[in-house]
């Protein structure tokens, strides 16, 4: 089975176009896990455009006693801390998610688009992967489907990978469309053959999500902006039984 995770940066992002707390991100949260979600994904960014910290230890509080729904945190672990955030290290040390996904995002960049160059980064991620591993909490890393790169997140530490399948997204329709397809593929089978699980996010939406899902052993997808863009057309219930829809129901092996 590939989970869903429902990532509610876009929730956060219509709030604080207002004062208050309207729309909640925990009320949504609610309604997706009551829909039959299987995680919940966050990206919090130290200007905090969109989630906030008390968002993420609120979503904590809300996953924690539940089994069957895991609580995912994306971020850059060498972004500083600013005000009242604390930094994605601390974040997650206090609010202990299931799975932290680090991700090298700049803090001006409008958003994820590529994966880390571990042939530059190695040396600094290991020590931190360490870290959050030892918190108890499964680490993945955001990267692009390029084998040599894949190769050196195992070396690294990490127990899986989310490969970043913007331009798998943005070649649907094209010529280019199967090249990336099985870029990802070959990255996907190499990441599990060398025992590292493997998840998949980003411009993933209803037209293209049944055929990247059919990659085996594909663990979690985390569906957001595309998400969100549904749920205003056919109603949140709705569009994530859409999304279900789109994933095998096979049970992969853990």
């Amino acid at each position: 089975m590939t989970a869903l995770s429902i990532n509610l940066n876009k929730i956060a992002l219509i709030r604080n176009s207002r004062e208050g707390n309207y729309p909640s991100v925990v009320e949504h949260a609610k309604t997706c896990i009551d829909c039959g979600v299987d995680g919940i994904t966050v990206h919090p960014r130290p200007d905090q455009r969109h989630i906030r910290p008390d968002d993420v230890r609120q979503l904590a509080a809300l996953t924690r006693p539940l089994d069957e729904v895991e609580f995912n945190i994306e971020g850059n672990p060498f972004a500083d801390a600013l005000g009242s955030y604390p930094g994605l290290i601390s974040l997650v040390q206090e609010t202990q998610p299931n799975q932290c996904t680090l991700v090298p995002d700049a803090d001006n960049q409008l958003t994820s688009d590529h994966g880390f160059d571990l042939t530059q980064q190695a040396d600094l991620l290991a020590p931190i992967i360490k870290q959050i591993k030892a918190m108890g909490v499964r680490v993945s890393l955001f990267m692009d489907p390029d084998i040599e790169q894949i190769k050196l997140a195992s070396e690294v530490g990490a127990d899986r990978i989310e490969l970043y399948t913007g331009p798998y997204a943005a070649a649907w329709g094209s010529n280019q469309l199967e090249t990336l397809f099985h870029q990802h593929l070959d990255a996907a089978n190499l990441a599990t053959s060398l025992g590292m699980g493997v998840n998949a996010g980003h411009d993933l939406n209803l037209d293209n999500l049944a055929k990247f899902a059919s990659i085996p052993d594909l663990l979690e997808v985390s569906i957001g902006h595309a998400f969100t863009v549904d749920s205003l057309n056919m109603g949140m219930v709705s569009a994530i039984e859409a999304y279900q829809s789109c994933l095998p129901k096979i049970k992969n092996d853990p």
